[in-house]
């Protein structure tokens, strides 16, 4: 595995346990204005990731980075092209497409680079909590349809499961209806075996008021016995209004 940049299609979906953010169904997406279900972005991250680890293989997710932007909603059933754009050495991004037109954006780095590292802040500490990666969050993405092989041959955890347990922070303690997952910095540090139970610790480092809802910005650790795993920079909004489809 390794080498070509090669573009990948699939027909976007929710999983089950989707449902808990009312903005994963229609009846919930309508109320907040939306035509019909929102794919949840951490199910994008997913698709996004396939050409980049189809290209690069296991290395990135033991050290590297990317910056995910979902920057408008993919609905249920709609076929979302994940187009690869080669940049600098070591730089890719892959656009998400729905018929030709932009929803989310990956950029990758095949290395963390020099400087990539937010700065820490103070905040808000949310309470830590251990979290086991196995059962579903072992086969999120295949789930939802993401079907690289190299997961199950290597018994890696899909990189999904670091923007999706920080989504499970905000679930816990930010949300009480439906919200939207707008933006995620990722810093892999380790590739990490399926079946370890790993401690997340949360801080909410920013809360802003802003046109569709309350942003809210939340940065998470995810370790093993003390070793650093991933980090993840989570954003979201959260309390829409119900004009956020304007």
């Amino acid at each position: 595995m390794g080498g070509a940049l090669r573009q990948w299609s699939v027909e976007a979906l929710n999983l089950p346990e989707h449902a808990d953010n009312p903005i994963h169904t229609d009846d919930g997406a309508r109320s907040a204005g939306f035509a019909a279900a929102l794919v949840a972005g951490t199910t994008v991250h997913a698709y996004l990731t396939r050409p980049v680890v189809e290209a690069w293989g296991s290395a990135w997710l033991a050290e590297g980075a990317s910056t995910l932007e979902l920057l408008a909603p993919v609905e249920a059933g709609e076929r979302l092209d994940c187009v690869p754009v080669s940049g600098l050495d070591g730089l890719v991004e892959v656009k998400g497409e729905v018929r030709g037109d932009l929803r989310a954006r990956l950029v990758a780095h095949r290395r963390k680079p020099e400087g990539f590292s937010y700065e820490d802040r103070a905040g808000e500490v949310l309470p830590a909590r251990l979290e086991a990666l196995d059962g579903a969050h072992a086969d999120y993405a295949r789930r939802a349809g993401e079907d690289l092989g190299l997961y199950a041959q290597e018994g890696l955890v899909h990189p999904c499961a670091w923007p999706t347990l920080a989504n499970a922070v905000f679930v816990r303690h930010l949300v009480d209806g439906p919200w939207i997952h707008t933006r995620s910095r990722i810093v892999h540090h380790a590739a990490v075996a399926v079946g370890e139970s790993v401690l997340v610790e949360a801080t909410v480092v920013d809360r802003l008021e802003a046109r569709r809802g309350t942003r809210v910005v939340v940065d998470v650790e995810v370790s093993l016995d003390g070793i650093p795993l991933a980090s993840v920079r989570h954003e979201a909004l959260v309390h829409l209004r119900p004009e956020v489809s304007s």
